[in-house]
C-alpha cells in the first residue's frame, strides 16, 4: 500500500525488533514523501487522484508510529523545519479566499503536524507533557517562520482542541518565538485555550506554553502595546489560576507535581517584577498557600514558594493571607529551598535571591531540629563555595557572602548547643 519493501524472511523471525525497526524507518522515509506529496499538491487540479490519495495514507501514518515507536524508536532522522514549512504551504491553502471545500485541507493540516509532532518522537501523552524535551531552539530560525501557527491556533482551536494542543506543544518543544506583530494574538488565544470551559490537556499544555514565554511575560514594562500589558496583567493572570486548580474529585499523581513545577517556576519569576506582585497577590497567594504541605518535599518547589513569598511579604505587609503560614510550614520550605540553593544561584545568575532566604532562615531557625541543623550547614558551605567563585570571577557578593557566613556560624552554633543539652551524636 505504501511501497515498503522488506525482507520476507525477517517476517518470520522469532525476534521481530530488527526488522520491525527497519520496517519503521522504511514508513518514515515514506511518509516524509508523502507530506511534501500533499504539500505541492492542489486538489482542484488533481486530475489524477495524486494529492487525495497522499492526504488519504496520512490517516493512517500518526497511528502506525503512535503505537509503535514507543516499542521500537525511530533511528532516521527527522526534517523538523521541512515538514513544517509543507504544513504551512497546506495553511496558506487553506485560507486563501478561492478555497471552496477547507475540510480535506483541515484534515491534511492537522495529520501533518501531528506527524511532524509524532516523527520527532515527541510524546502526545498528556501525562507527559511536562517532562517533554526540546526539539531546537528558536535562535537558528526567525520569528517570522512561526507565525503562521499563531494564526492557526486562533483559527482552530475553539472548534478542534486536540489540533490546538499539537500546535501549543509544537511551540513549547521547539522554543518557538513568533514577531512582535503577532503578541497580541497569541496571548489572546493563550488566555482562551486555559479558560475552565476547556478540557485538562489543553490547558496544561497552555501552562507550560506560558513558562516557556515567562520572561517576556514577566517584563511587563518592556511592552509597548498598552491593550496588551493590560490584558497581560488582568487576564492572563486568572487564566494561569484555571489552568492549575485542581477539581474537587480530583487526586495528585506524579505529572501534577510537574505541572505545579511549572507554575510555581512561572509565578517565581513574574515575582521577580513588583508590577505583578498585585495580581499575584490577588490569584495566586491562596493557591500558593494550600501547596506548602505537599511541594514542600521537592526541593525546587519549596525553593519557588519560599522565593514568591520573599518576594511580595516584605513590601505587601496588609497581606493577611500571609498569617495562615505556620511557623513549622516556613521553617519546612526554607530548610528543603537551601538543598538547591546552590545550583538555583547558578541558573539564575543572581546571588540577590539569597538574602531574604538568609533572614528568613535566621527567623525560623530556633524551630529546627538537630538533623535539619546538620542539613543545613552542609549546604550553606557549599553556598559559600560558589558564592566565593563569583567573587573571584566577578568581584562582587562579598556583603552576602558574609551573611550567608553568619547564617552557617548560627546554624553551628545551635546544633552544638543541642547536642550538648541532649547527650546525643550529631548525624
Amino acid at each position: 500500500m505504501v511501497g515498503v519493501q522488506f525482507e520476507k524472511k525477517d517476517i518470520v523471525r522469532i525476534d521481530k525488533s530488527s526488522a520491525l525497526a527497519r520496517f519503521m524507518d522504511a514508513l518514515l522515509a515514506k511518509f516524509q514523501m508523502v507530506l511534501c506529496e500533499c504539500d505541492g499538491g492542489d486538489l482542484d487540479k488533481d486530475s489524477t487522484g495524486v494529492t487525495r490519495r497522499a492526504w488519504k495514507l496520512l490517516n493512517i501514518i500518526c497511528p502506525i508510529l503512535e503505537s509503535a515507536k514507543d516499542n521500537y524508536p525511530i533511528s532516521r532522522s527527522v526534517d523538523v523545519m521541512r515538514n513544517l514549512d509543507a504544513c504551512r504551504k497546506i495553511y496558506s491553502r487553506l485560507r486563501s479566499p478561492e478555497q471552496n471545500d477547507p475540510w480535506e485541507l483541515l484534515k491534511a493540516l492537522k495529520n501533518g503536524l501531528r506527524f511532524t509532532l509524532t516523527a520527532a518522537e515527541v510524546s502526545r501523552d498528556p501525562t507527559r507533557l511536562w517532562y517533554s524535551y526540546y526539539l531546537g531552539s528558536h535562535d537558528f530560525h526567525p520569528p517570522e517562520d512561526f507565525d503562521w501557527l499563531v494564526d492557526y491556533l486562533e483559527y482552530i482551536y475553539s472548534d478542534d482542541e486536540d489540533t490546538a494542543f499539537d500546535i501549543l506543544l509544537f511551540l513549547v518543544v521547539m522554543k518557538a518565538r513568533y514577531s512582535p506583530a503577532k503578541q497580541h494574538q497569541f496571548f489572546k488565544s493563550l488566555i482562551a485555550c486555559m479558560g475552565s470551559n476547556m478540557p485538562k490537556h489543553l490547558r496544561h499544555v497552555a501552562l507550560r506554553a506560558a513558562n516557556s514565554a515567562r520572561e517576556q511575560i514577566a517584563s511587563i514594562d518592556a511592552i509597548d502595546d498598552a491593550k496588551l500589558r493590560d490584558m497581560i496583567l488582568t487576564e492572563l493572570s486568572p487564566a494561569i489560576l484555571t489552568a492549575v486548580c485542581l477539581q474537587p474529585d480530583a487526586t495528585l499523581s506524579d505529572h501534577d507535581l510537574g505541572r505545579d513545577l511549572n507554575y510555581l517556576e512561572l509565578l517565581f519569576t513574574l515575582a521577580r517584577n513588583s508590577n505583578w506582585h498585585p495580581h499575584l497577590i490577588r490569584d495566586h497567594i491562596d493557591q500558593c498557600i494550600s501547596m506548602i504541605t505537599m511541594c514542600c518535599r521537592y526541593e525546587e518547589h519549596a525553593f519557588y514558594l519560599a522565593e514568591i513569598f520573599l518576594q511580595i511579604a516584605p513590601e505587601q505587609l496588609s497581606v493577611t493571607t500571609l498569617d495562615s503560614v505556620t511557623e513549622q510550614q516556613w521553617w519546612d520550605m526554607l530548610s528543603t529551598a537551601w538543598f538547591i540553593a546552590p545550583r538555583m544561584m547558578t541558573v539564575f545568575n543572581d546571588i540577590k535571591l539569597l538574602l531574604a532566604l538568609v533572614e528568613s532562615t535566621k527567623k525560623y531557625i530556633q524551630i529546627a531540629p538537630t538533623y535539619d541543623l546538620d542539613a543545613l550547614i552542609g549546604n550553606v558551605d557549599r553556598v559559600i563555595q560558589v558564592l566565593e567563585e563569583k567573587i573571584s570571577e566577578q568581584g562582587e557578593g562579598e556583603g552576602i557572602a558574609v551573611a550567608v557566613k553568619e547564617l552557617g556560624t548560627i546554624a553551628s552554633d545551635m546544633l552544638e548547643k543541642l547536642v550538648s543539652s541532649k547527650g546525643v551524636i550529631s548525624p
